[in-house]
């Protein structure tokens, strides 16, 4: 009886742990939600809050998003292009990297690693104004290209792909050649399927971070038109006029791509961290 009672006591502490970090995660998107439906007034007056105060609820923000001449399904569809086209082409490059890297052995390799996790930490901001430059020279400012061609190979990609791909067996390697397989069909008809947890897991996290981005975008997009959500959302706080309630509603539309891509990719994440603490 005494570990029955000492076990629910455990289950019941670890379960208080588990709840209040999810509260707390929780807790700023409920607000967020309920304030986006309320009139701008109300919300000046009482800030965010949970309170749902159902009788002032109204549509008025999220029809002005897509009215009245305002550009938020622009900025909405530049993001999505954006995020969706740099994001398959950086899980792409960068595993392809990041597979060479484990696999093959050549002259120099340990130099390669070594400017990848020089890269790694180097801030963005060292790195901006020459990328800026070769942009100028390209002819690639106020693009799409201007703003996806720098992040298609990400060095963070690059090193989760060569540890993922450490763990590998070499010998299905060995068996494809023998059998008269290419290169090229050894990693995508081979490593690719048996990296699918380590493309779900990265996937996520290089839409996440596309989709954010605020700085690269800010500096090459030049017209109203070419803007991301994140900077355009940011145009509408200025020292003329703040509309907080509009803010508010496309912040609101705005999460919500990020946790689709959540949604359809976390079996993939939760497998690439059960295999990372397995074999590591």
């Amino acid at each position: 009886m005494k570990n029955q009672s000492q076990g629910k006591w455990t289950s019941g502490l670890l379960l208080l742990f588990m709840i209040v970090p999810v509260i707390i995660a929780v807790f700023p998107l409920a607000a967020l939600t309920m304030a986006s439906f309320k009139p701008s007034t109300e919300l000046m007056r009482y800030g965010l809050n949970v309170y749902p105060q159902f009788e002032l609820w109204n549509l008025d923000n999220y029809v002005y998003l897509f009215t009245d001449g305002s550009i938020y399904f622009h900025w909405f569809k530049n993001s999505v292009l954006i995020t969706f086209i740099s994001t398959i082409l950086a899980l792409i490059f960068s595993s392809m990297v990041g597979y060479s890297l484990a696999m093959y052995r050549f002259k120099g390799q340990s130099i390669v690693l070594f400017l990848v996790l020089l890269i790694m930490m180097i801030p963005f901001e060292i790195l901006m104004l020459p990328l800026f430059r070769m942009m100028i020279g390209l002819g690639f400012v106020n693009t799409y290209t201007g703003v996806i061609l720098p992040m298609i190979i990400h060095p963070l990609a690059i090193f989760f792909f060569r540890q993922y791909a450490l763990s590998l067996p070499n010998d299905l390697m060995d068996a494809a050649r023998i059998d008269g397989c290419t290169e090229y069909g050894i990693f995508f008809r081979i490593m690719v399927p048996l990296m699918k947890p380590a493309y779900g897991a990265m996937g996520i996290l290089l839409a996440l971070f596309s989709w954010n981005n605020f700085l690269w975008p800010l500096v090459v997009l030049r017209t109203k038109e070419m803007l991301t959500l994140p900077i355009g959302l940011a145009g509408l706080l200025s020292p003329y006029g703040n509309n907080y309630d509009v803010l508010i509603a496309g912040s609101v539309l705005t999460v919500l791509p990020i946790i689709i891509v959540f949604i359809f990719a976390q079996k993939y994440f939760i497998s690439s961290l059960a295999a990372g603490a397995v074999k590591g």
